[in-house]
């Protein structure tokens, strides 16, 4: 998703739902992630780095080094609750949670992730890496064919969800409910009368849906009003040279009524948490696995996005807007790769909603349940010796204060590398040269300063290879300075 898609974060998507969470909680400006899905998933649940868990090259079982939140919460007592993408070869059941359905692997059809149905076209997929995996509690299916007409896996896992919820709502325990919606990966599939609510509204094309999203950021407060917009990526063609214009604004229609209805299954999930006498006692958290992705799936060219029989993906123009106001995608560890929209609600804590510019990341997650719910976090599990926290609980943030936070906090995906340490950010790329950027001044990454303060790179560059020996990731071999 890209960080500037939803209302509360400058979008024009109708998300009411999350921008009331949004306005009356807490918004992060540089919360982070990996810029890949599966790494982020391993960090999230461990509060470990993914390299550190054998999640850090491709997914996989997670190494016996580490516990999920859900098997910690549920020592603690824990009703521990998921549906959606786990991205993973161990099933979460497995993993510490109670009741799990949903999509094991990677991206799926939203409306029919198996075998073609009677009467029904051919589902679009990618044949090379069909069937994927599914689970029902620890009933494994691939493929997973629903026999409902009218499955759509996003309001499929919130029907779980809130069914899991109505199950075990009358027990004497608290609940921990992870949520992983594949909304809005490709491929573009949503349902009609979603799509019709955005048919034109993007028929002005990307450059002009940057700069109304741009001004929107600027007018919510998010970054300071000297922030730069980037330049639209180098290989965005001319609005005006397009021919196929309406083909184009129906890709990012579609993309929206993804959002859109993500938003619609996060409202009935708020309204089952306030019909249990829960609201003011839930914390819930929102945020992104990676930026905006600019990958090409287009494997069924000739068939225009929404349907079963499709299966197209948004591609770079419109990633570039919706990655409003950063450069650089999904796969990436620049700002557009890695920086999050991320919300937190709890009445019983946050009683006055508030930005926030301290940086946080996914490993700060589990130490923040930990200190939330006085659970322990364990030396050994299953005889196995558990890696100490890399993670710092976000409470003191959460509770209006500045927190310490991270000396240091680094990235590494595929070819892509990056170190943050106070104000200064260096990345690139495993055989380039650093780029520095102060992203206090430059929250875009639009002025390299690794020719101005070579030693601060010589320093990260040190500090980073350091990190990546420690946690198994991989070594930089090249700097500047």
């Amino acid at each position: 998703m890209g960080y500037s898609d939803i209302g509360s974060y400058g979008g024009e998507i109708s998300t009411p739902h999350l921008d009331r969470l949004a306005n009356h909680g807490i918004r992060f400006t540089q919360f982070y992630n990996t810029s890949k899905c599966f790494p982020t998933r391993a960090s999230l649940m461990t509060g470990l780095y993914s390299h550190q868990v054998g999640m850090g090259t491709q997914p996989g079982s997670f190494e016996k080094n580490c516990v999920t939140i859900a098997q910690v919460l549920q020592s603690a007592g824990y009703r521990t609750l998921m549906a959606g993408k786990w991205h993973g070869t161990d099933l979460p059941v497995n993993m510490g949670f109670d009741r799990y359905f949903g999509l094991v692997d990677g991206a799926v059809n939203y409306w029919n992730p198996g075998e073609r149905r009677p009467g029904e076209p051919m589902p679009g997929r990618k044949s090379h890496m069909y069937p994927r995996t599914w689970a029902i509690d620890g009933n494994v299916f691939k493929p997973y064919t629903p026999e409902d007409p009218d499955f759509y896996i996003t309001d499929a896992f919130t029907d779980y969800a809130l069914d899991y919820l109505e199950t075990y709502q009358s027990e004497d325990k608290p609940y921990f409910l992870y949520l992983a919606f594949t909304a809005p990966h490709y491929p573009l599939h949503a349902w009609p009368e979603d799509i019709n609510k955005y048919r034109g509204r993007y028929t002005g094309g990307y450059d002009s849906l940057r700069r109304e999203r741009f001004q929107n950021i600027i007018n919510l407060g998010l970054f300071p009003k000297d922030i730069v917009l980037s330049p639209k990526h180098p290989e965005t063609p001319e609005w005006a040279d397009v021919d196929n214009k309406e083909e184009e604004d129906l890709k990012m229609a579609v993309y929206a009524a993804m959002v859109d209805r993500m938003d619609q299954n996060i409202g009935r999930l708020l309204q089952k948490v306030a019909e249990m006498g829960e609201w003011d006692n839930t914390v819930i958290m929102f945020l992104s696995d990676n930026g905006a992705c600019a990958e090409i799936a287009e494997f069924t060219p000739d068939i225009p996005p929404g349907p079963v029989e499709s299966y197209r993906s948004l591609n770079l123009p419109w990633a570039n807007a919706t990655n409003t106001p950063f450069r650089k995608f999904k796969n990436h560890d620049f700002e557009g790769g890695i920086c999050t929209p991320f919300i937190v609600h709890y009445p019983d804590m946050i009683k006055s909603p508030f930005i926030t510019d301290q940086p946080g990341h996914l490993i700060d997650i589990m130490a923040t349940c930990i200190e939330l719910t006085g659970a322990n976090y364990p030396v050994t599990f299953n005889g196995h010796k558990v890696l100490e926290m890399e993670g710092e609980s976000l409470l003191p943030i959460f509770k209006g204060n500045q927190r310490i936070g991270h000396n240091i906090i680094c990235w590494q995906w595929a070819n892509s590398v990056c170190i943050r340490k106070g104000k200064w950010k260096c990345v690139g790329y495993i055989n380039a040269d650093w780029e520095l950027y102060d992203l206090d001044l430059d929250r875009t990454e639009l002025n390299d300063l690794s020719a101005l303060y070579p030693e601060i790179v010589r320093e990260l560059d040190s500090l980073y290879n350091q990190w990546a020996n420690k946690t198994g990731a991989k070594v930089k071999t090249i700097n500047s300075g």
